[in-house]
């Protein structure tokens, strides 16, 4: 039986995400065989507008026994010919479903730091971000059994959350916006957290379903030098298949001068990769009124309501503030009181405290106004 939810959501993708015009290229990705049916119906939708539709299906259980004995030259030619195919294109949707979201566990912190220096930087953060672009997960037993629901109610949550009306959240989000491009300083307090930076000059950017599915965010970046003092994140997050909990920056001058976890020994090797590894690229308040809670995925993560992130690494073009690395890791930090609450000033004024907007011009942001 035909799924009209998976439809919509294809549709959406192409008329709304990326725009897909007649006669263009677009790339569609599948890491994971699970993403197949959403896959085969993008195809078929970029069919009817009249553009160009091309695949490429990654294997989990391949790209990890070629990763297993990687070396600079086996990377370069990888990368190469991905590159050429990347430069045709004019879309590219990334559909991710990994059976195993542990599969590349294994690999080395050498093997995977050399990986995304020297394919995903070129092809993805250099080229695939300079086009129209989305990436989503699909919904699978793996991602059901990691959020801790029944498959068949995790089906349901992330059709919720994707097929939301994005328009009506990018309306909302204009205010906030408006906020950030005038404000100077920020300040943020909670539990084993207090940080200073400014984001002045550096401008906002609203995130409404159109590079990420599911979406809602308003990022920034920090002035690359401004940060100051310490973050404790409350939220589990993976970073080359490595799982890692309780993690806590001290800042000077912008630069993370300590980093611990529960794997002290392997989140200072990640941020220890590039020089801008150890600097923050990205600044970003999450408002997603679906997602509660912390499923150990970024895509959604990143969008829980009343949350912000943090993210070391390399900075995003809509909102440059210099910093360069092979690295985006946008780890996050929930804000509503069963997380432990906390606040967020901008040039002293507070404009969020325990997740809720409290400035009147910002409440339509608050979950209420947003389902």
């Amino acid at each position: 039986m035909r799924d009209n939810r998976i439809e919509k959501l294809a549709k959406n993708l192409l008329m709304y995400s990326v725009k897909l015009q007649k006669s263009e290229n677009i790339l569609i990705e599948v890491l994971g065989e699970d993403g197949l049916p959403l896959a085969k119906e993008l195809m078929k939708q970029a069919n009817k507008i009249g553009a160009r539709a091309f695949f490429n299906i990654i294997n989990y259980e391949l790209q990890k026994i070629m990763l297993e004995d990687l070396n600079e030259e086996q990377i370069k030619i990888y990368a190469k010919n991905d590159l050429i195919r990347m430069k045709d294109m004019d879309a590219y949707i990334g559909i991710r479903a990994s059976t195993n979201t542990s599969e590349l566990q294994e690999i080395s912190s050498e093997k995977m730091n050399l990986y995304n220096l020297l394919y995903t930087l070129p092809v993805h953060f250099e080229e695939r971000c300079s086009k129209k672009w989305c990436i989503l997960r699909y919904p699978n037993y793996s991602m059901a059994q990691m959020s801790n629901m029944s498959t068949e109610k995790f089906e349901d949550f992330f059709f919720n959350v994707c097929n939301l009306d994005y328009s009506k959240m990018s309306n909302a989000m204009d205010k906030l916006v408006e906020l950030m491009n005038k404000t100077d300083k920020v300040h943020i307090l909670g539990n084993g957290t207090d940080l200073t930076f400014s984001i002045k000059g550096i401008g906002a950017e609203k995130c409404a379903g159109k590079n990420n599915i599911p979406d809602g965010e308003v990022f920034t970046s920090p002035v690359k030098n401004s940060v100051n003092g310490h973050i404790t994140y409350n939220t589990e997050t993976r970073y080359n298949g490595i799982l890692f909990n309780n993690i806590r920056f001290e800042f000077e001058n912008g630069k993370i001068i300590k980093a611990t976890s529960n794997n002290d020994e392997e989140i200072n090797k990640i941020l220890d990769i590039d020089e801008g590894a150890r600097y923050i690229g990205e600044f970003a308040l999450g408002v997603n009124p679906y997602i509660d809670l912390p499923i150990g995925d970024t895509l959604f993560d990143e969008k829980i309501k009343g949350s912000f992130h943090f993210t070391p690494g390399k900075a995003i073009e809509e909102c440059d503030n210099g910093n360069r690395s092979s690295i985006h890791w946008d780890i996050v930090n929930i804000q509503r009181p069963e997380f432990g609450g906390g606040e967020i000033w901008f040039d002293d004024c507070l404009i969020r405290k325990d997740g809720i907007f409290v400035l009147d011009e910002l409440k339509c942001l608050n979950p209420e106004n947003l389902t």
